[in-house]
């Protein structure tokens, strides 16, 4: 059988050849990511400009979900590397099948994990959140949470598609859904041409139309472009030792994920109890921390690729070279926006408060205090993840599991509590301990890589 690669993507030799390709595979997935990230910036902000208790409980749904979507996608992702590994050695079967038993496990999770998000109201209240922000987040999700099963169909075609580096479909067809779920959302919360005004349930069903589309169009791209795979031929017959590789690899994937956004909500729920100020400066600052971890996380996804490719062709010293350059990559867009974020953090910050609000000095103050210690992060958070990359792309993920475990929850989340509220550094305090879990994490998952791309062939 014939590999489906593209033909331009010989084998690169040396860092210069591995960083082009690599970026050339990480370009779109960059900007899909940066658009996927402008879907979620959308509805925050249309839910704003419509009512404060709604965007309270936007912000709350949206947590609960994001928790909930990342945990499922550890299938999702863990087709990516078998694919790559498959395609390149010219299994086309196992393309096929590897797809088909992703699409079977997300299923199996949306059966368990969608009554969570349709029931979420009464687990609000029992956290303590004001009842009237529960009963909107409660709401979304009523309607949005169904929007669960179409969210991991677009993921496992993206790890399908990406593994094949078909990528600029997924970059176009992200940033269609932004466009769509913009227009949507802003019809459907304010009654615009005609359309009854709905707020945050309008919110809900643009959601799930927008996923909805997504997933259909990623599906007709796969069977119309990519027929000899026959991708949803048989899709009900199951293939139960795929599966079972598939699931192996993929449930510590979204352990990993989960034991990470763990973290970062637990250290949003700590700056809380210190006071509102401290909380929307600590939200604002981690969403231009995590506008840059986009980039991060399109060179991880490539890396991925890349990674499972050298696999296949049994190409240790190109696996390695490629590692180099991917966390060359990384760190040089790391020192980037931490000088951004050291030399314009009020202007940055400044963007996100209105000009009129009474708090708007002191959330600037304690926001541009913050991104010092975002600047500190980045090139720890962009190393964590292309690590991750890297090992997904080895398909060693049980391991790695463990180490995000001991790194976000053991270390990081431990000395986050002990310097804010023990050592009394406050807010500075639950940051350093994100800085010190992500450094962890980096060290940890990069020795990990290092020591596993050395073993004699067959081992990995």
């Amino acid at each position: 059988m014939t590999s489906t690669l593209a033909p331009d993507r010989a084998p690169a030799v040396g860092f210069g050849g591995h960083a082009r390709a690599l970026m050339g595979l990480a370009g779109p997935l960059i900007l899909s990511n940066l658009a996927g990230f402008a879907i979620g910036i959308t509805d925050i902000v249309l839910m704003g400009w419509y009512d404060v208790v709604g965007l309270a409980g936007m912000v709350l749904a949206h947590s609960l979900f994001f928790i909930v979507f990342l945990t499922g996608s550890g299938f999702a992702i863990a087709v990516m590397p078998l694919v790559a590994t498959a395609a390149i050695e010219g299994r086309e079967g196992d393309v096929r099948r590897v797809t088909r038993m992703g699409l079977w496990l997300s299923l199996g999770y949306c059966a368990l994990a969608i009554p969570v998000l349709l029931l979420a109201e009464p687990f609000f209240l029992l956290i303590g959140q004001d009842p009237a922000v529960a009963a909107e987040a409660g709401l979304y999700l009523r309607i949005g949470g169904w929007a669960l099963l179409p969210a991991l169909v677009i993921a496992v075609m993206r790890s399908f598609l990406s593994a094949l580096e078909r990528t600029s479909v997924l970059l176009w067809v992200t940033v269609a859904m932004a466009v769509l779920n913009a227009i949507w959302a802003y019809a459907l919360i304010f009654g615009a041409w005609g359309l009854p005004r709905m707020g945050i349930a309008g919110a809900g069903w643009a959601a799930l139309l927008t996923n909805l589309a997504g997933a259909v169009a990623l599906l007709a791209y796969g069977v119309w472009r990519l027929p000899h795979y026959r991708l949803l031929q048989r899709l009900w017959r199951p293939d139960w030792p795929i599966l079972l590789r598939v699931a192996r690899i993929g449930w510590p994937i979204g352990g990993q994920l989960l034991a990470e956004v763990g973290l970062f909500a637990s250290s949003a729920a700590m700056v809380g109890w210190i006071g509102p100020v401290q909380l929307a400066a600590h939200g604002i600052a981690m969403q231009l921390a995590s506008l840059a971890f986009m980039v991060h996380l399109g060179l991880s996804q490539a890396a991925t690729v890349r990674t499972g490719q050298a696999v296949g062709r049994s190409d240790r010293v190109g696996m390695r070279q490629g590692a180099v350059a991917a966390v060359t990559l990384s760190g040089a867009f790391a020192l980037l926006t931490s000088a951004l974020f050291l030399l314009w953090p009020r202007d940055l910050i400044g963007l996100f408060v209105r000009p009129d609000d009474p708090a708007r000095a002191e959330v600037i103050a304690v926001g541009a205090m913050l991104l010092a210690f975002a600047a500190l992060f980045q090139l720890f958070d962009g190393a964590q993840i292309v690590a991750m990359g890297l090992l997904r792309g080895i398909q060693d993920t049980a391991i790695p599991l463990a180490i995000a475990a001991l790194s976000y929850w053991g270390i990081g989340l431990t000395a986050a509590y002990v310097l804010g509220f023990v050592a009394d550094l406050a807010e500075i305090g639950v940051w350093l301990g994100l800085v010190i879990g992500l450094v962890a994490a980096s060290v940890l998952l990069l020795l990990r890589f290092a020591a596993l791309s050395r073993l004699p062939e067959g081992r990995v």
